[in-house]
């Protein structure tokens, strides 16, 4: 009954506000002079090497994450017809509540072998009849429910391999996962069998150099990826529990043996290494992540990875490690047979703030002047996106570096600049005023104006502080891993963002423990081996409701060829949050976008429980189909047996709040 009413005096106060002005509500028609209904702008050039198929065979749809298919038979026209095909339940609504509590459905299926292939938060692998969503197999990997993973148990994807010179063996075609308990896991793609020829009976099991402080400290959420007969896996850390964390190495595997063929660690250990300028003098650093949790992409052509690093630990100071950090927080290229680092390029330095780059790393083929260019696309979490040439890591689209916020905290280092895209303006707002603050009633808007006077709030990049320090966007983005999404046809780029400020606190390390205490529903974690820790919080009203104003998540359209934001909408509804009032103020988000040849868009993502189609062109939303669960996936989109079918994971975010389950959700046209 509360969120009703809450809901009802929201809408009441939306209305008011649309005839008051409510300029601050209606941000997405702001200062790049694009209306919340913004249309679509021609653009030239053909397929280039997006030309796509029906298929699915990676976990971006293809080796590079262009998430685009070339399937036409949904389109804008008959979009509004789709209905559900067929629905199939993983029983993982039956685990221990204690598990379903620390699980995120993040995953995205692959279509291989004649099969719909995924895996589960909890890593058990399925696979499914395309047409019908009938079981053919699974296999569990059989990890510790008992565990406290670093990054709640999750699971985004597999990768595929297939031997070319050994066809009618088992494992010929294989299936390979990396776990929540750092394994590497290959099965046989037509039956789920373990290869017994790969590692100890179909597993290779990853040490980390560092001890451990917990089993969880170190796992592994993102699809590896294969190129040739190597594996490479990322892995996901803990945050903010020490300064000598596990470190973030990049590390490959031969795909038919399991043998260890190269490693890469972002953070020079040694004092011949590249960037070891970047670091302090003495010592090597004992700082450990830089590790890369999120999807990597690669171009199998050249034989590249690429890799979207993180920062290094602790995230909040930053004072033991002066100088830029480099090859953390960057998109770093390296050669997929021996590791070798072919370029890189930081896009935040000696980074503060948790700004990791959390996407996969988008390799596209854009179209400019009369003729087609090779890039790399990076969204980010601070809102913005760089585009850069796969060759050599320089800028496609302009940068420059602009004076950032110093005043850091005693001790703290900060860089006196930091790269930003000269053509594209940032997707969601990065500051915030007290006269901005956002609330249902007059005291609720006051309790948040009083919270934004109190901390340091000098804009992007405003150093964390003992006094506190709001980080805008948060730290969870603007993007996260869901990414974006590329229209080879029209050179446009489609990310979803959320819009949400965070309150992030330095605590003197002696007054951890006392503070743990008092704030024991807030994140507050000691930073070990650093002279502070540190609390962080999203920024919130005393209703629960974000002090920043809607739309609290957006989705838009870039034209990589020149840099404008072609439309930009509002992206989500408060119909689960609001006792089912669907008020179209924008939601946080995690999930990414997918494009089809149909002119459409097909999203998730947002914490009302829809899957979307918008139109390419215009960014209006043109249909949703109701899920059982939250949809906080990528979707993704085949044809089979001559009909093409868009697929979802609707299993929720335990984090996120969203509704739990455990389905897979095929929609076609009837």
């Amino acid at each position: 009954m509360r969120s009703v009413i809450i809901a009802g005096i929201l809408f009441f106060l939306l209305i008011i506000a649309s005839f008051a002005g409510g300029s601050a509500i209606f941000y997405l028609g702001g200062a790049d002079g694009l209306n919340i209904d913004g249309t679509a702008s021609p653009h030239g050039g053909g397929l280039g090497d997006h030309e796509g198929g029906t298929g699915w065979t990676h976990y971006g749809g293809d080796a590079g994450g262009a998430r685009f298919n070339a399937a036409r038979a949904i389109n804008t026209e008959n979009v509004r017809d789709l209905v559900t095909a067929w629905e199939f339940q993983t029983g993982d609504l039956a685990r221990p509540a204690k598990a379903l509590g620390r699980s995120a459905s993040e995953g995205t299926p692959i279509l291989a072998a004649g099969a719909l292939i995924f895996c589960t938060p909890f890593n058990e692998i399925i696979a499914l009849d395309p047409g019908t969503g009938a079981l053919k197999w699974r296999r569990d990997a059989q990890i510790d429910l008992d565990a406290s993973p670093a990054n709640q148990f999750v699971c985004r994807g597999l990768a595929h391999w297939r031997d070319g010179a050994s066809e009618n063996r088992l494992c010929a075609e294989r299936i390979v996962m990396a776990t929540n308990d750092s394994r590497i896991v290959a099965v046989d793609a037509a039956t789920g069998a373990l290869c017994d020829d790969f590692g100890a009976g179909g597993v290779v099991t990853v040490r980390p150099e560092t001890q451990l402080l917990w089993a969880g400290e170190f796992q592994f959420t993102s699809p590896p990826v294969i190129v040739g007969d190597v594996v490479i896996v990322g892995s996901a850390i803990s945050d903010n529990a020490r300064r000598a964390a596990p470190h973030g190495t990049v590390r490959a595997f031969n795909v038919r043996t399991g043998a260890a063929v190269w490693s890469f660690d972002p953070i020079p250990r040694t004092a011949d290494a590249p960037t070891r300028a970047d670091w302090p003098e003495g010592a090597a650093p004992v700082e450990g992540h830089a590790n890369v949790w999120a999807p990597m992409s690669a171009d199998l052509k050249r034989g590249l990875v690429f890799l979207p690093t993180s920062s290094p630990s602790p995230d909040f100071y930053g004072g033991l490690r002066a100088g830029d950090n480099r090859h953390a927080n960057s998109v770093v290229a390296l050669e997929a047979a021996t590791g070798a680092v072919r370029w890189a390029y930081q896009i935040v330095h000696h980074d503060v703030w948790d700004y990791d780059l959390p996407a996969q790393p988008g390799l596209y083929q854009v179209w400019r002047d009369g003729r087609r260019h090779d890039v790399v696309a990076q969204v980010t979490k601070t809102g913005h996106v760089f585009v850069l040439d796969r060759d050599t890591g320089a800028p496609f689209l302009p940068i420059e570096e602009r004076p950032a916020p110093q005043d850091g905290q005693t001790g703290e280092v900060l860089s006196a600049t930091q790269p930003f895209p000269v053509r594209t303006p940032a997707l969601v707002p990065d500051r915030i005023a007290p006269g901005d603050a956002f609330g249902l009633t007059w005291f609720d808007k006051r309790a948040c104006a009083a919270r934004i006077k109190s901390a340091d709030a000098g804009g992007l990049f405003t150093p964390p502080s003992e006094r506190g320090a709001l980080i805008y966007p948060a730290n969870s983005g603007g993007a996260n891993w869901g990414g974006a999404a590329f229209d080879p046809s029209r050179n446009l780029l489609v990310v979803n963002m959320s819009n949400i400020v965070h309150h992030v606190q330095l605590i003197a390390a002696e007054n951890v423990p006392e503070m743990r205490a008092v704030f024991h529903d807030s994140e507050v974690s000691p930073q070990s081996g650093a002279p502070y820790g540190m609390k962080r919080e999203v920024l919130v009203s005393p209703l629960g409701l974000p002090c920043n104003p809607p739309p609290w998540g957006v989705i838009a359209g870039v034209d990589l060829a020149s840099g404008a934001i072609v439309w930009r909408k509002r992206f989500g509804t408060t119909q689960d949050l609001a006792g089912g009032l669907a008020l179209p103020l924008g939601t946080p988000n995690f999930g990414g976008p997918i494009i089809t040849s149909g002119g459409l868009i097909f999203i998730g993502a947002t914490m009302d429980n829809y899957l979307r189609a918008f139109d390419i062109a215009t960014g209006a939303e043109l249909w949703k189909g109701r899920l059982p669960a939250g949809g906080q996936a990528t979707p993704m989109t085949y044809e089979w047996e001559g009909r093409q079918y868009v697929v979802i994971y609707a299993g929720g975010h335990a984090r996120a709040g969203t509704t739990l389950g455990d389905s897979i959700v095929a929609f076609a046209l009837p």
